[in-house]
C-alpha cells in the first residue's frame, strides 16, 4: 500500500524519541558553525551532508560530539532549542519528549542552571508561538561513565526544570554495563521521573533485559535485538513496554543491514507495543514524516493503519491527559476527512 506523502506531513503526530543535539538541521548547525569559526564542523549548509557521513556506530559518535562542541553558551542552547522546535512543526508534530545530555554541555563550561534556564524558555516559547509541546528526558551520556551519572541525576533531581518527565541511558552500548547505574536510575524513579534507557540498540537481548531488570525501563529506546529472545518477547509483550524503533537510523548505525531485514513487522506481529521515531534525524537524512512512510511500507499500512500508529506514539507518551486527549482527537478528525 502506499501512503501519500501529504497526509504524511499533515499527520499530528507526537514523538518520542529524538535527540536534541541530533535534531540540529544543516540551517541550525550551519549558524552555530558561523557563530564558532573555530570549530571543524564546515558553516555551509552544502558541505554538512558530506560531513555527517559514518560507516559504524563509533564514527556517528564521534561527529555527534563535533556538533556538540558548538553549544557553548546558554544562547546557543535557546536557539538550537527553539529552532528544532519550529522545525518539528513543519511536519506538524504536535508533541515531542526531547532526549537532552546535559552533561555534555555542562562538561564544556555551561552552567547546568543556565542550561535549563535556556531549554525552559524556548520551550515556552515554542508552545505559545508555535503551538508545540516539549518534554525533556534527561540521559546519562553513557560513555562519560558514572561522573556523567552522577551530574545528570544531580541536575534532573536538583534543579529538575518544569518540562522534565524522563530519566534515560544514550551513548555506546558496547563497554558501558546497565547495572552500573542502577543506583541512578532508582534515584531519578523515586523523585518521579520515568525510566528510559536506550538498550539492544548495538548489543544483544541481554542489554534490554538489563534494562527492564535493573534500571525498570517503561519504554525501551530502540530495543533492535529484541527478536533475537523468544523469552524477552513475551516479557516486553506481556508488560506492554513499548520499543521506540528509528528504522532510518538503524540502517545509518549499522544495527540493522536493510530495511528488508529490519525487525519493525516481526515486533508488530509478535505483538509489541511500537512507537515510530527519528533518533537524530538531520545526520541520518530522515525526518519522522520520512520514519513513518518507512513504517507505512515495512508494515504494509493504509492511511487508517498510520493514523493507529501516531495514536499509539500519543498513548505511550508521558504527556499530561489533557494533552493526550486533544491530541487523539486532533488524529481522529484529520484521519477522517482525509
Amino acid at each position: 500500500m502506499t501512503v501519500s506523502r501529504d497526509f504524511l506531513t499533515g499527520l499530528p503526530k507526537a514523538e518520542l524519541h529524538v535527540h536534541h543535539v541530533g535534531s540540529a538541521s544543516p540551517r541550525i548547525v550551519a549558524e552555530l558553525a558561523a557563530r564558532h569559526p573555530e570549530s571543524p564542523v564546515p558553516p555551509d549548509p552544502a558541505a554538512l551532508a558530506e560531513y555527517f557521513e559514518f560507516d559504524d556506530f563509533a564514527k556517528f559518535i564521534e561527529i555527534y560530539l563535533t556538533v556538540v562542541d558548538l553549544i557553548k553558551t546558554p544562547d546557543d542552547v535557546r536557539l538550537l532549542t527553539y529552532e528544532i522546535a519550529r522545525e518539528m512543526t513543519a511536519q506538524n508534530l504536535r508533541y515531542a519528549e526531547l532526549t537532552v545530555t546535559p552533561y555534555t554541555s555542562v562538561a564544556r563550561g555551561i552552567a547546568a542552571e543556565a542550561f535549563c534556564e535556556a531549554i525552559e524558555d524556548a520551550r515556552i516559547a515554542a508552545e505559545k508561538e508555535l503551538g508545540i509541546t516539549l518534554r525533556w528526558i534527561f540521559d546519562i551520556a553513557g560513555e562519560a561513565g558514572l561522573p556523567a551519572a552522577d551530574e545528570t541525576l544531580r541536575i534532573a533531581t536538583k534543579i529538575r526544570p518544569e518540562g522534565l518527565v524522563g530519566f534515560g541511558l544514550g551513548g555506546p552500548e558496547i563497554g558501558v554495563p546497565r547495572p552500573q547505574f542502577q543506583p541512578h536510575f532508582e534515584a531519578a524513579i523515586a523523585e518521579g521521573l520515568r525510566s528510559v534507557p536506550h538498550a539492544g540498540e548495538t548489543t544483544g537481548p541481554e542489554t534490554i533485559w538489563d534494562a527492564v531488570r535493573v534500571l525498570k525501563a517503561e519504554r525501551i529506546g530502540h530495543g533492535t535485538s529484541t527478536m533475537q529472545d523468544p523469552a524477552l518477547v513475551d516479557y516486553l509483550a506481556e508488560h506492554r513496554i513499548p520499543l521506540e524503533v528509528s528504522p532510518t537510523s538503524n540502517i545509518a548505525t549499522r544495527a540493522v543491514a536493510s530495511y528488508d531485514v529490519h525487525p519493525l513487522r516481526a515486533m508488530v506481529e509478535a505483538g509489541l507495543v511500537v512507537t515510530i521515531n527519528s533518533d537524530d534525524p538531520p545526520m541520518f537524512g530522515t525526518d519522522l514524516t520520512n520514519e513513518y512512510a518507512v513504517a507505512a511500507q515495512l508494515l504494509d499500512l493504509d492511511e487508517t493503519g498510520v493514523a493507529e500508529l501516531a495514536k499509539t506514539a500519543v498513548r505511550e507518551s508521558f504527556a499530561d491527559d489533557s494533552v493526550k486527549n486533544a491530541l487523539l482527537t486532533e488524529i481522529d478528525e484529520y484521519a477522517a476527512t482525509t
